[in-house]
């Protein structure tokens, strides 16, 4: 079996949004950063708990998943996003701009028109914390005729809690089944 694509979101999974103050929570570091599409004299504020990196690498180590990010910060998630978060640089899906006024034109996530041709028939865990009922539903129906999905939506003035990536890593574990240590000994037991 192949292995399963994370797919991560930023914005409300990794950058919660501010409060009614505009702060972020008291877990997040404020940074400053110029994605690729501003003025170097304008940048933007971000949010991130640096905890993020150590436990999004505990899951990656396991070997059971392959990270992709799967933002509108494209390209910039890995040159930006990473680094603060000591995380090597991750692959993106290439996502358009589209001129839409609202994340769900078609009462689903939008990005979702680009991710399911991507991933093919490739299994994937998805966070994002903008899906819809839809976007349930086709992850459901995905797995049914073959390739394992999971969509995980935190909170996105909370964002990516510990038990998400539990959750990721548990999921992960069951498609990969049971793994052998070693070769079998006589005895049928596994030689470490």
């Amino acid at each position: 079996m192949r292995v399963p694509y994370l797919l991560l979101d930023i914005d409300g999974v990794l950058i919660p949004f501010p409060d009614d103050e505009g702060a972020g929570p008291a877990s997040h570091v404020h940074h400053e950063v110029v994605p690729s599409h501003r003025d170097p004299d304008d940048p933007v504020t971000v949010w991130l708990n640096t905890a993020h990196g150590p436990l999004l690498m505990d899951v990656l180590r396991t070997g059971l998943l392959t990270p992709v990010w799967c933002t509108s910060w494209r390209q910039d998630a890995a040159t930006l996003i990473d680094p603060l978060l000591g995380l090597p640089p991750f692959p993106h899906v290439d996502l358009p701009r589209p001129q839409i006024t609202t994340s769900h034109p078609n009462g689903y996530l939008w990005k979702r028109d680009h991710v399911d041709p991507w991933l093919d028939e490739a299994p994937a865990t998805w966070i994002d914390d903008d899906f819809t009922g839809l976007d349930h539903e086709w992850a459901a129906e995905r797995t049914e005729r073959g390739p394992e999905t999971l969509l995980l939506q935190p909170d996105p003035h909370v964002g990516l809690q510990m038990e998400h990536l539990a959750e990721v890593r548990a999921w992960a574990g069951r498609l990969a089944g049971p793994r052998t240590l070693g070769p079998a000994t006589s005895s049928g037991a596994s030689a470490a």
